[in-house]
């Protein structure tokens, strides 16, 4: 691999078992586990938290992952309740159309939670630490070389100061989300050929939320040129985004602020929402975020969530993809350094179960745009449990054993048959689509 501006040598190494690049929520919580087992683990960490980032929705599924770390209490307390979410349609007379996660197939994960990630993220790195990881923050990764002989690798990093460190380690995980470390590195990124999407987003306060129980849901809305998402938190803030297509911000000609304005203006339902409300950040945007590497792994290395793989965040199921690729890859990293000659098979599971996630997401996810799918959110129906199995896939209980999948089967069944009910109107809007995630 080519090295940049390598200064260190071994002997000035520090030595660890682990090295973990990246503190966010993939990273804090396989440190987390790791350590717990006795490891010598070190976590690289580019910022310094509390740091803002977005994606604040949380799945019922993150709950037992939340309880099993130790931090379910403490994100409680900094949590807005979450228990189902809300689509909105220009598109149907019925104009929404809400979804509880106590109607999923289990009903023992009824509610999740809206948090700000600046707290969230720091819950988490904290707790890392108090279990014994050693945090390194404001150090960014920015060579490696790897052994021979599977020996490990050598990681070099500068801190904020400007001081060069290197670490060897017997491990190396990358937690880096969208920076993708290794992916970049081993030029194995690649575009999402069947996904392309561009994000506007911003915090604004005095926002109408939903009323009782429901303030606390996400709402989704679709409009022309994509969909928007309204996440209520519990400090009163509300996250609001709008994904397009990457040819609607590709047309921006105005400063971004007055752009996403004029954005959230195409969408009559959530601008009414907003009548009252004030912006309070400055517009992020983003664009062409949908990506792949190529491998999960190598005989020394994983890749976790979002370094591995972003697809979109309409299902909100980017944190616990992350966090639960974190607990599979803690279990994966233990045994090949504790039973070398099961590391072949560990790693080979790894592989399909962290495919796994983004393999049933990415189905929805393709086509919740389409008007057959736009159609049975908005009209659901329960056949064969078909509504209490996508619930629990919106919910993100897809990797324990709760006997979905015959019923998420009749679901896309049910699609296809739909689909090809108004053939015309499913071949244009293919058509369509093939062209809105032309990448520009």
């Amino acid at each position: 691999m080519e090295k940049e501006e390598i200064t260190s040598s071994v002997p000035a190494a520090q030595i660890c078992d682990i090295l973990i690049i990246g503190g966010g929520p993939a990273g804090s919580t396989i440190s987390t586990l790791l350590a717990e087992r006795g490891y010598q683990v070190t976590v690289l960490e580019k910022a310094r938290h509390p740091r803002f980032h977005i994606g604040e929705s949380l799945l019922p599924a993150n709950l037992p992952l939340l309880q099993e770390l130790g931090v379910a209490a403490e994100v409680q307390r900094i949590g807005m309740a979450k228990w189902g979410a809300e689509f909105n349609s220009p598109y149907h007379a019925e104009e929404k159309q809400t979804f509880s996660f106590a109607d999923a197939w289990d009903k023992s994960m009824p509610m999740a939670y809206q948090v700000r990630r600046s707290e969230f993220d720091e819950i988490l790195i904290r707790n890392a630490e108090r279990k014994g990881a050693k945090v390194v923050e404001g150090c960014r990764a920015n060579a490696v070389e790897f052994l021979p002989d599977n020996a490990g690798a050598l990681i070099h990093a500068q801190h904020e100061d400007g001081r060069r460190e290197t670490w060897q380690a017997r491990f190396l995980v990358d937690a880096s989300g969208r920076d993708t470390f290794l992916g970049n590195r081993l030029k194995s990124k690649r575009r999402n050929p069947r996904h392309n999407g561009s994000a506007l987003y911003a915090h604004f306060r005095g926002a109408q939320r939903l009323d009782g129980k429901e303030e606390g849901n996400i709402s989704l809305f679709w409009f022309d040129h994509g969909w928007f998402w309204f996440i209520p938190l519990a400090d009163g803030t509300t996250s609001v985004g709008a994904v397009v297509w990457p040819y609607y911000l590709k047309s921006r000609s105005k400063p971004v602020n007055e752009f996403f304005h004029e954005t959230i203006a195409m969408c009559p339902a959530l601008a009414a929402r907003l009548v009252d409300a004030r912006r309070i950040t400055d517009v992020d945007a983003t664009g062409n975020y949908s990506y792949a590497c190529d491998q999960t792994h190598g005989p020394n290395y994983l890749l976790l969530g979002d370094a591995f793989a972003f697809i979109d965040p309409v299902f909100s199921s980017g944190v616990m993809l992350a966090m639960q690729s974190a607990f599979i890859g803690a279990e994966t990293i233990d045994t090949c350094l504790r039973e070398p000659q099961r590391a072949a098979a560990a790693l080979r599971d790894f592989d399909r179960r962290v495919r796994h996630g983004g393999k049933v997401f990415s189905w929805y996810i393709y086509r919740i745009s389409q008007p057959t799918m736009r159609d049975m959110f908005m009209r659901p129906s329960n056949v064969l449990r078909a509504k209490e199995a996508v619930l629990s896939v919106l919910a993100g209980d897809i990797f324990g054993k709760t006997p979905i999948w015959s019923s998420l089967a009749v679901f896309k069944g049910i699609y296809y048959l739909s689909s090809l009910r108004h053939v015309h109107r499913s071949w244009a809007a293919q058509r369509q689509r093939k062209e809105n995630i032309r990448a520009f």
